[in-house]
């Protein structure tokens, strides 16, 4: 896919939530796929639950990244999963800061041929999103106690 076709689509990384909002990359997403040589978009927005996974009420989520290691990291993911199983394009967008129940906070999209192969891209870049990059999750709940969490 040629580059130039991206201009305004962001490169893919961690961003600080200020900086970017997973809305701001949605309505550019047509840069992806026109030209008609995609045949299959699949898109996740990962969004901050207001439940934990052990039932507590969630206030807040705080997302830090060691951003060299993270940007590196979802560039190789991205690279990869788009060579492993053929497809056009594949992106990660992380924002970091601090997000209430309700917002989002990563959106992985991939692009290919055929649907088959794109969703298989896009949940490898999904699962490998939430591994190998240095991100950082805190979990901060109403009656004030935060727990650092993993997946």
């Amino acid at each position: 896919m040629e580059k130039s076709r991206l201009s305004r689509l962001p490169r893919p990384g961690v961003y600080s939530s200020s900086d970017l909002r997973i809305e701001e990359i949605i309505p550019v997403l047509p840069e992806i796929y026109e030209g008609g040589e995609i045949g299959a978009v699949a898109l996740y927005i990962g969004v901050t639950r207001a439940q934990s996974r052990d039932g507590r009420e969630v206030e807040m989520l705080e997302i830090e990244a060691y951003e060299e290691n993270a940007n590196l990291e979802i560039d190789r993911i991205c690279r990869e999963v788009k060579e492993k199983h053929g497809v056009a394009y594949v992106g990660i967008w992380h924002l970091q800061g601090r997000f209430k129940p309700g917002e989002p906070l990563v959106l992985v999209v991939a692009a290919g041929g055929h649907r088959e192969q794109v969703i298989k891209a896009l949940h490898e870049a999904i699962e490998r999103y939430k591994k190998e990059p240095a991100l950082f999750k805190k979990e901060v709940y109403v009656d004030g106690m935060h727990l650092w969490i993993s997946e």
